[in-house]
């Protein structure tokens, strides 16, 4: 059922797209709620839910809601999504990369909802960033601090909940926190959103926007690439936030100007001599 959401979403109106996007990332929910609530969830009206359904060839949203408990209860694979059991190794490799670059499609289409340049300035100031993540997110957070300490500015990588909260509770005025989740459910990054946000300093969250780390942060960049995390291991998500990530440290070397120019090439002299 989820892999014909996906490939009907084109096809379908905006407002019908919003449900399917909504659907696809929180398969779950929409499996037991209400036909009101999940219009009220996906900011349309229930006659709009009724005509999603038909047009990814269901009756109605009492088959929706069917079809959905039966796809979560009995995966065909746990492997990837776009993926059967029954496809030959060139047909997998092909479909886990044409989702690798849809993703990436999807990210591109919603950069003009995300506060990119807010966002630079904050780090641009930052007495310290620190990045943080769990999971397939935690080593996202490793991979930005690796590239953005170049820069010349101090970085860390937080990776579970306790260093999470403790880095926030001392968070200071020109600190940046920035809070990867894919999901948004994790309850403890919320609330370090918000210590770090009572100590002054700058929360930044790549999520989903409904969340609520989302409504704790001080910046939102909604991250609403399709993906069932709840089933699979992150994927697309995760090179979403690598791809939104590297684009961003790009953008802060150009802000910081011939700093972050001479940072970067003082960190790349020193691994040619080392190597030389």
């Amino acid at each position: 059922m989820l892999g014909i959401i996906t490939k009907a979403l084109p096809d379908l109106t905006p407002s019908e797209q919003r449900v399917g996007r909504w659907i696809l990332e929180h398969p779950k929910e929409a499996a037991t709620i209400t036909l009101a609530r999940l219009a009220v969830e996906c900011e349309t009206s229930e006659p709009t839910v009724v005509r999603f359904c038909r047009h990814v060839g269901l009756g109605g949203y009492r088959e929706l809601a069917i079809r959905l408990t039966e796809a979560l209860s009995n995966p065909t694979t746990y492997v990837h999504r776009n993926v059967s059991a029954d496809d030959s190794c060139s047909d997998a490799v092909i479909k886990v990369m044409d989702a690798s670059i849809q993703s990436l499609v999807e990210m591109r289409s919603q950069l003009s909802e995300m506060p990119i340049d807010e966002a630079v300035e904050a780090m641009k100031h930052a007495r310290q960033i620190a990045f943080a993540g769990l999971g397939a997110s935690g080593h996202v957070a490793r991979d930005a601090c690796h590239k953005f300490f170049r820069l010349g500015i101090p970085c860390t990588s937080l990776h579970d909940t306790t260093m999470i909260l403790q880095f926030a509770t001392l968070a200071e005025s020109r600190d940046v926190l920035i809070l990867l989740s894919h999901t948004g459910r994790w309850s403890e990054f919320a609330l370090a959103a918000k210590l770090a946000r009572e100590r002054g300093a700058t929360v930044i969250a790549i999520t989903t926007p409904d969340s609520a780390i989302a409504t704790e942060a001080s910046l939102v960049f909604p991250c609403k690439v399709v993906e069932d995390t709840s089933l699979y291991t992150p994927m697309s998500s995760r090179l979403a936030q690598l791809a939104l990530l590297d684009a961003i440290q790009v953008a802060l070397a150009l802000a910081r100007g011939s700093i972050g120019s001479e940072n970067l090439r003082r960190s790349k002299d020193a691994l040619e001599k080392k190597f030389s």
